[in-house]
């Protein structure tokens, strides 16, 4: 018998590649479950690990907690927690959840980005 939450866990990580990949991110990829050392759910994006999650019930510390030793495991820039949205299947809708210093990081990166390609700073 089929366990229900893992179809649709299985069913939202290929939701986030498909998504992903259409977003220009072609090596996206589920990763194969029954590591020793997790390293989250998707991969093909260097230096970042996501930790899917589709559930009813919201645990933002806990699935933060699991995406930062996640993130540890496989020496990564980032970890973050894309959750399903109640309603919505598309993974555009879902939402993405981080620390603050890694928001603070990623914002710090995208004024570096825009300052090299000469754009002013906002």
């Amino acid at each position: 018998m089929t366990n229900r939450n893992k179809t649709k866990g299985s069913a939202w990580e290929r939701a986030i590649v498909d998504f992903l990949r259409s977003a220009g991110w072609p090596h996206a990829e589920r990763r194969l479950a029954g590591s020793a050392i997790d390293r989250g759910d998707i991969a093909g994006i260097v230096g970042v690990v996501i930790e899917a999650k589709n559930t009813t019930r919201l645990d933002l510390a806990g699935w933060i907690d699991e995406a930062e030793r996640e993130r540890a495991n496989d020496n990564a820039f980032l970890g973050v927690v894309w959750h399903k949205r109640r309603g919505k299947a598309s993974a555009g809708d879902g939402y993405v959840t981080m620390t603050g210093a890694a928001f603070a990081e990623l914002l710090g990166d995208a004024l570096l980005n825009r300052r090299a390609e000469g754009g002013e700073a906002a």
